[in-house]
């Protein structure tokens, strides 16, 4: 996606730039109403201008922030995945698989959530 193309060149490790590029491309097919943007220069989706769900990326992981509500929601399935989180995003190591269907739970949810918002954040 031509929108995140400089983001993903900037990262400097192959396997994590496909990885991440799986992931933001997996949010674009599965969610194609989203609005992909970069904002505070890491890559994120949009709907009715709200934030939906962002990442970026670290030495060690993919991080994943779906807000605070996100993490909230599903904090035992987090777990379950053997994903490590803090109040506001969660961290997928890149060893580790993705789990998708947790990530798709966490944008619907958000998606759900925000329809009313009219606001960038909560």
């Amino acid at each position: 996606m031509e929108v995140f193309k400089e983001f993903l060149e900037r990262i400097d490790n192959p396997q994590h730039r496909a990885r991440t590029e799986e992931v933001i491309g997996w949010v674009a097919t599965k969610f194609p109403n989203l609005v992909p943007k970069i904002a505070w220069n890491q890559p994120m989706f949009t709907d009715h201008g709200t934030y939906i769900i962002g990442f970026s990326v670290s030495k060690q992981h993919l991080a994943v922030s779906p807000e605070r509500a996100g993490i909230s929601q599903f904090a035992d399935e987090i777990a379950q995945a053997g994903y490590g989180h803090t109040k506001e995003l969660l961290r997928i190591r890149w060893d580790q698989p993705v789990d998708f269907s947790l990530l798709e739970k966490m944008i619907e949810f958000n998606i759900m959530d925000k329809a009313d918002c009219s606001t960038f954040w909560r």
